[in-house]
This record gives C-alpha cells, structure tokens and sequence, in this order.
C-alpha cells in the first residue's frame, strides 16, 4: 500500500491511499477527504495518511474488517508497528520497540488518528462503539458520548495508550545557530534561519510572510492566516512577534541586494512573498511548503 498525492482542480493538495493494485481504499479517502474540505492543512491531512496506511497493511495482513476490529485486535497492531516495516508480516508480534520500528509516541499518535477516522465513520453509521471507548480520550471534547454517560462525569481515558517517557525539547545553541547562519551562501537564507531561531516562528508561518507583513520601524513581524502561493500555513493564530534590530538590518540587506534584482521580472504569483527562489533555481516563486 502507499500514500498518494492528490492534486485538486482549484489546485489545492490532498492526500489518499491505495491498496496493492492501486485502488483507493475508501474508507480512508472519505475521512481524508472530510479533513481536506474542513481546512486541515495538507500536512496534517498527510500524516493522517501514512498512520491509515500503516492501520490498512496490517489490517490486510491479518485478514480482518476494518470496522469489526476489537481491542485485542489493536493490541495486534502496537506490537506490529514496534518492529520495521520491512519486517512486518502476518504473524509478527512485537514485545519491545526494535531499531527501525515506532516508538511510543509515534504509536499513540498513530492510535489517536485512528481515533479521529472511526469517530467520523461512527458518526456516518458504521458501528464501532466499543472500539471508540478503547481509542477516544478523556474530556468533553467532541460530539461522541458513551450510552448513558448523561448519568455521571465522563471520565473516559485511552484503554490502549503507552507510556512515554517525560523529555525536554531539545534546542540549537546559539553558537550552532551562528555557525548555520554563517553556512548560509544567500542572505535570503540567512534571515530566514535567524528569523526561526529570534522569532519562535513555525516554518510554515515564516515562508508565508510578505513584505507587508514586517514592520521594520517598529521591529515587529505580523502573522497573518491567508492562502499563500507555496502551500504555507499559518496554524497559531494572527499574532504580533517582536525581532530584534540586528534582524530588522538583515531584512533590509536581503531586500537592498539579492531582493532586488528581481524586482523588474517579479512574477504576479509571488505575491510580496519574502522568502522567493530567487535566479539560478527555478524562477521566482515563493519557496514552497508543506506546513
């Protein structure tokens, strides 16, 4: 099975998946499709994919229907995605995380997607109630409750969930941040990685700045959700991020210099995008994401 790229008429992205003989496994492509129509971002709507495919492969390597599925069967599925995938077959049982396989983070992840799938096909008629009691959360959060569940607080948690262990995020120091940024051979390049280590920005949010997005005269950087021209996404919100001075002077040498240049053959469809290809690659287009 793989994941496949969808490319919609309004140019917009998508994702599905097809089984073996290239067919697209419908009760993936309709949940797939739902998350495109409500505005998840292709990045998303693609992991969603790979965690289906993988739930699909070894729901055809064990020979099972994927809406009857019971929680020992789940426990199946944990123990197959702790192995690689290359090792993975019919019988495969998997004690411990090998080299290669899932750790448990990605697992749980895995396991909540697939909470999220049988929700909407619960919500279509597909009878999965108990396996929605294994996968869904706790909280009030989501349209789904237990039968009578209006009698007590809804203290539902994950039947099958792993523990994972407690980790700070790691970070650059600041002289690895230097040594990048020193690396870098445009000055393009170089504001956009001390743009994401002074800022905080997401990529995403970083690649679909425009000029009029930053105010250099109060050193301030305007996020700001809009359909970009290279896929970028902004996922926390309008907002206001300071930057500091040294990064203002930057800006300004990135736009004095290799910006513009391309000012008398800027093409429409960058549309004041800071981050473009610039020549030598392949035009002006704004730099392209999957946020």
């Amino acid at each position: 099975m793989r994941v496949q790229r969808v490319e919609m008429p309004d140019g917009a992205q998508s994702w599905t998946v097809l089984d073996e003989q290239g067919d697209v496994i419908k009760p993936a492509e309709q949940f797939l499709a739902y998350l495109s129509g409500v505005g998840r971002s292709p990045g998303t709507v693609r992991s969603y994919a790979f965690d289906l495919r993988d739930f699909f492969e070894f729901l055809s390597a064990r020979e099972l229907d994927w809406a009857n599925v019971q929680l020992e069967q789940l426990s199946w599925f944990v123990g197959w995605l702790r192995v690689p995938r290359e090792k993975r077959t019919r019988d495969v049982v998997g004690i411990a995380t090998v080299e290669g396989g899932c750790g448990a983070a990605t697992i749980n992840r895995k396991l909540a997607a697939l909470g999220s799938f049988y929700r909407f096909h619960h919500r279509h008629g597909v009878d999965c109630v108990q396996l929605l009691t294994t996968l869904s959360p706790g909280g009030n959060r989501g349209s789904w409750r237990p039968f009578l569940a209006h009698l007590g607080t809804d203290q539902r948690r994950r039947t099958l969930k792993l523990a994972t262990p407690r980790t700070l995020p790691t970070t650059l120091s600041d002289t690895e941040i230097a040594t990048i940024s020193r690396a870098c051979l445009r000055l393009r390049d170089r504001f956009f990685i001390e743009l994401l280590a002074g800022s905080g920005l997401r990529s995403g949010e970083a690649l679909g700045l425009r000029h009029e997005d930053i105010d250099p005269a109060r050193s301030l950087v305007t996020v700001v959700s809009r359909t970009n021209a290279n896929g970028a996404r902004v996922k926390g919100g309008q907002r206001q991020v300071p930057i500091s001075g040294p990064l203002v002077r930057l800006y300004s040498d990135y736009l004095l210099t290799e910006y513009r240049d391309l000012t008398a053959t800027m093409c429409s469809s960058t549309c004041g995008a800071v981050t473009v290809v610039l020549p030598g690659a392949i035009g002006t287009l704004p730099i392209s994401s999957v946020a």
